[in-house]
């Protein structure tokens, strides 16, 4: 893998979120395609590379039982660092509007996507592990 791995996450966690407000676009009907990020989020993405020290204690373990750790590891990283912008009056979200959401931070119907890019994230981290 590359030799920085924070900034790898990072640049590649903007391009997926990039992609996904694109399509979210689309499928409001924006044929534009207009996708969105932050710079904030940068750092936040760049953390996904802790990815790699768990892994090392964790690869033994089923697939399944990966992803979730990963994606409880996401939903904790997403609300302590939304909980901190959302003091500074920062956040670059708002989940508030949106169903099955916990104080505007999170979305809990979004563990399918947390899982999948964390097992993601997994492959492309640790390809020469």
């Amino acid at each position: 893998m590359n030799k920085h791995p924070f900034l790898f996450c990072g640049f590649t966690g903007w391009c997926l979120e990039i992609l996904w407000t694109g399509l979210h676009s689309l499928l409001r009907g924006d044929a534009a395609m207009k996708g969105t990020t932050s710079l904030l989020m940068f750092p936040i993405y760049g953390c996904a590379a802790l990815i790699i020290p768990a892994y090392r204690r964790i690869k033994n373990l089923p697939i399944f039982l990966r992803g979730c750790l990963y994606t409880a590891g996401f939903y904790f990283g997403e609300f302590t660092s939304g909980s901190i912008l959302q003091a500074f009056h920062m956040c670059p979200w708002d989940y508030s509007g949106a169903p099955h959401q916990y104080r505007g931070i999170i979305r809990l119907d979004y563990l399918p996507v947390w899982f999948l890019t964390g097992l993601f994230f997994e492959k492309i981290l640790t390809k020469s592990s």
